[in-house]
């Protein structure tokens, strides 16, 4: 993946210089995201590396995957990704431009696993209490997975909140191991 993100990092820049200066960063948002999809397409990795398909054609591939079809900028984007033969790094590109745009709306992004649905009342107040602690807005992004057996975990960042049954009797299992 580093590898990866030091390739992606200056498309990433440089489309995030344009759109901030364009006032464009949630439209630009939404192009690299539908790209990044459009290229982790299982079809569409088969097409990247086939010497049959022309850098056109695989242009006109994802020009057509794209809803709404490609601005002239965002098509000159990917003309410029697939003449370099650098598709394989736009879901990079759009996680380096989403962490820049992030940085710039003081947002940060909120993984919050929990083993039952979150309603939408006890999310919300969940998140104002994530932006009081933060002091950023937060985004959150609700996964459930029942193994927790109850609770949640949150992970912010490299920051871990873990409120979860599952990572409770962990903790106790290893306090009890230790002494």
């Amino acid at each position: 993946m580093a590898e990866l993100a030091t390739v992606a990092r200056p498309y990433a820049e440089a489309l995030f210089e344009l759109a901030d200066k364009a006032n464009n960063l949630a439209g630009w948002s939404g192009t690299l995201g539908s790209l990044a999809r459009i290229a982790e397409h299982p079809e569409v990795k088969a097409l990247i590396g086939n010497p049959k398909v022309s850098p056109q054609q695989l242009i006109d591939v994802i020009a057509a995957a794209v809803q709404g079809g490609l601005s002239g900028e965002s098509k000159s984007f990917v003309q410029a990704i697939i003449t370099n033969g650098r598709v394989a790094v736009l879901p990079a590109v759009y996680t380096l431009y989403e962490a820049l745009k992030n940085e710039r709306e003081s947002m940060v992004e909120a993984h919050i696993t929990s083993a039952f649905p979150i309603p939408a009342a006890e999310l919300a107040q969940l998140v104002a209490d994530l932006e009081r602690r933060f002091k950023r807005k937060v985004q959150p992004v609700v996964v459930v997975d029942r193994e927790l057996i109850g609770g949640a975990r949150v992970v912010v960042g490299d920051e871990v909140i873990d409120g979860s049954v599952r990572g409770k009797l962990s903790a106790m299992a290893n306090a009890l191991a230790s002494a």
